[in-house]
């Protein structure tokens, strides 16, 4: 584990030094014999800022991420919790909307988008990602672990469903929630296709398209584009530690569920 986990780590640390070295020494020695920050300085100044891109993905990734985490929780709850008729095979059936490709999509949505008015904006990108099916899978599961007994001493007590969902069940499902909200802000981060297919300003492209923007305008400053591609992953490492161990009990907790 040690050795793969150095084997992931290589790639991410000679991309982060690369960013600061001079021009001459990219393809040189490993370690840069003088930093050289004028290449972040760059990407951050003039016409083009990457800071518009952050903005943006930010805005688009934390709205998707709070909307897609408590939808996903309350589709869970009444998967999980809600006794009626065909529950079981409706969850299946929509389970099984995961076999499609995103890519079937995209003609669709552009039509229905074009249609309402919201092509080339960011509600674009962000109505859609209120929705995650694996989120309500995961969710479901970490619920169904949860005793029953819970939820039905509550009933007893004259609390009903909004209540046990609000003050019980999420309480008790924070290494879930966390779990989720950390993939869900990644896959919007980390989101280049439909931001491709759905944005054409500029003003409102996220990072996977500033990043592009900026190797195709700088093709042979390597230094840039490295710096670029180390200012977009920044984020996604900051999430990952500050919830790594959610992730662990999130995930654990889910999977012997069932």
């Amino acid at each position: 584990m040690l050795v793969c986990g150095i084997a992931m780590i290589v790639p991410f640390l000679w991309m982060t030094l690369t960013s600061v070295k001079a021009p001459a020494e990219v393809f040189g020695s490993w370690l840069p014999t003088k930093l050289e920050w004028k290449h972040h300085i760059k990407l951050w100044s003039g016409g083009q800022s990457f800071g518009v891109y952050y903005w943006n993905s930010l805005k688009i990734s934390l709205i998707s991420t709070i909307g897609a985490t408590f939808l996903a929780s309350l589709a869970a709850y009444g998967f999980s919790r809600v006794e009626f008729k065909g529950r079981n095979t409706l969850f299946f059936v929509y389970l099984s909307m995961m076999m499609i490709p995103p890519q079937v999509l995209f003609v669709p949505k552009f039509i229905l988008f074009n249609q309402v008015g919201i092509y080339n904006t960011h509600w674009a990108l962000i109505l859609p990602g209120l929705f995650t099916i694996f989120g309500v899978f995961l969710m479901r599961q970490f619920f169904i672990g949860i005793p029953k007994e819970i939820s039905e001493s509550a009933f007893m007590d004259g609390a009903h469903h909004g209540h046990i969902f609000i003050r019980l069940m999420l309480p008790l499902a924070k290494p879930a929630l966390a779990t989720l909200a950390i993939i869900d802000f990644s896959w919007h981060w980390n989101d280049y296709e439909n931001a491709l297919v759905f944005l054409t300003n500029p003003k409102l492209y996220t990072v996977p398209l500033g990043l592009q923007n900026f190797i195709l305008e700088n093709n042979i400053d390597y230094n840039g584009m490295l710096a670029a591609a180390t200012a977009g992953i920044v984020p996604m490492i900051a999430v990952f530690l500050l919830g790594q161990k959610y992730i662990i009990q999130g995930i654990s907790g889910s999977s012997v569920k069932g």
